[in-house]
């Protein structure tokens, strides 16, 4: 969320930025906005006036009494009724002016890096370098689901069932490499110098409009009935929420967290052959990493950040490569973004596989999330990226660890949190 005092002094950077972001709609919502700031504030003036006025007129009434002028005393009682009226009505419509005002705020894009180039969606964001050698192997690498199966490490039948589509259950050898991964990368970013942290997995509706947009919050929140929570489409939302409504020591910055929580998603519009199995899919684990810093210190914990997940998956043996998010997939609270993608040898394509945000001040703002600093408070930079998501992840592994005979290799970094085991072999082809 902008401030407001950015919005009416630049009316025309903030228009040129809902362009960039191909939002043209949201364009008459900037002038809109400033005209109710200027009501705004013309009412919170008259209230003012009014209210010295009327207790400046309130002061004469006993002096009035006293003097036994009693039809001039009732005469400035109605006075001081109409102003007290005239004080309530306007202060019911600046209540009404004000609610208008966030709504709206919270509807208009935040400004984007200016490095971040301009398209309309994902199709048009930019590779910027790739990591390891994507590698097409000379034997057939089946679908994620069969290699799976073949390890009896996936029913998704039973799930149906239990659940209905978007759910699956993991089982034996296969599950036991998404507990490793977990594991492994709640390890990896302890040694970074993390702080680890599980997180509440359900969040009430003030985290929730703190943390996304509106859009955002339709496409991905399951709401609990007759309750104000909702369940976490990821632990970046509760992660930042902890940091609700607090002033934080400008000296115990920056605040560096990886968490490890499950994560539902309602998952609209999916479909297609890679969108079944565990591809795209209502529940999934994920660990990932936040930061709360000083402005000025973003820039540089948005590199370190994406350059942490390329890290962990190199040393899983997956190729991956880095995307530039263009300016109409970045979704409004975001200054800049960038995907990590990793190789599929049976797509012969990349996928993506996490995602690192600088979210720039709008988090904090509509959070309320302020730092004391030696020249006053100012409002903190809010960061996340995902450290790992399996199951999807896995489907990476899979396929780059497969052999040709179906066993899959356990990489060195992998092997302690398996129990020694360098092999797994399938139950069956």
């Amino acid at each position: 969320m902008l401030d407001i005092k950015f919005v009416r002094e630049n009316p025309d950077v903030v228009k040129e930025n809902i362009r960039k972001k191909f939002q043209d709609q949201k364009i008459p919502m900037v002038d809109e906005v400033i005209a109710l700031d200027q009501e705004n504030r013309n009412i919170k003036q008259e209230v003012e006036s009014l209210r010295a006025n009327k207790n400046k007129i309130s002061k004469q009434i006993g002096a009035l009494m006293a003097q036994g002028k009693k039809e001039e005393a009732e005469e400035v009682k109605k006075e001081v009724a109409a102003s007290g009226a005239k004080i309530d009505e306007l202060s019911a419509r600046e209540k009404e002016v004000e609610e208008k005002i966030k709504t709206i705020m919270m509807t208009i894009p935040n400004i984007i890096d200016p490095s971040v180039p301009v398209g309309k969606d994902d199709s048009e964001n930019v590779e910027i370098e790739r990591f390891g050698e994507p590698v097409v192997p000379d034997y057939e690498v089946p679908y994620h689901a069969e290699i799976m199966e073949s390890f009896d490490g996936l029913d998704l039948d039973s799930a149906r069932k239990v659940a209905g589509n978007g759910f699956y259950y993991l089982m034996g050898d296969i599950a036991r490499i998404h507990s490793a991964v977990i594991s492994y990368a709640r390890d990896f970013m302890i040694n970074k110098g993390f702080t680890y942290c599980v997180p509440p997995f359900m969040i009430r509706s003030d985290v929730v409009t703190g943390v996304m947009s509106f859009a955002e919050m339709d496409a991905m929140m399951y709401k609990i009935e007759g309750e104000d929570l909702y369940l976490i489409g990821t632990s970046e939302h509760s992660m930042i929420g902890k940091f609700i409504d607090t002033i934080l020591p400008e000296d115990t910055l920056p605040r560096t967290l990886t968490s490890y929580s499950p994560c539902f998603r309602k998952e609209k519009g999916a479909h297609g052959l890679e969108e079944r199995g565990v591809y795209r899919i209502h529940q999934f684990e994920k660990q990932e990493m936040i930061v709360v810093c000083k402005p000025e210190d973003s820039k540089m914990w948005f590199d370190k950040l994406w350059q942490n997940t390329v890290e962990l998956f190199r040393t899983l043996d997956i190729p991956v490569r880095t995307l530039e998010c263009c300016s109409g997939d970045l979704a409004d609270l975001k200054v800049k973004s960038i995907d990590v993608e990793a190789w599929s040898p049976r797509q012969k394509k990349y996928f993506e596989v996490g995602s690192c945000s600088n979210l720039g001040d709008a988090q904090a703002r509509r959070l309320k999330i302020r730092v004391n600093g030696e020249n006053g408070k100012y409002f903190a930079h809010t960061l996340n990226n995902t450290v790992v998501a399996p199951p999807r992840m896995l489907i990476a592994f899979l396929e780059n660890n497969l052999n040709a005979d179906g066993s899959v290799n356990i990489p060195k970094a992998l092997q302690p949190y398996m129990g020694g085991i360098e092999k797994i072999v399938p139950k069956h082809k």
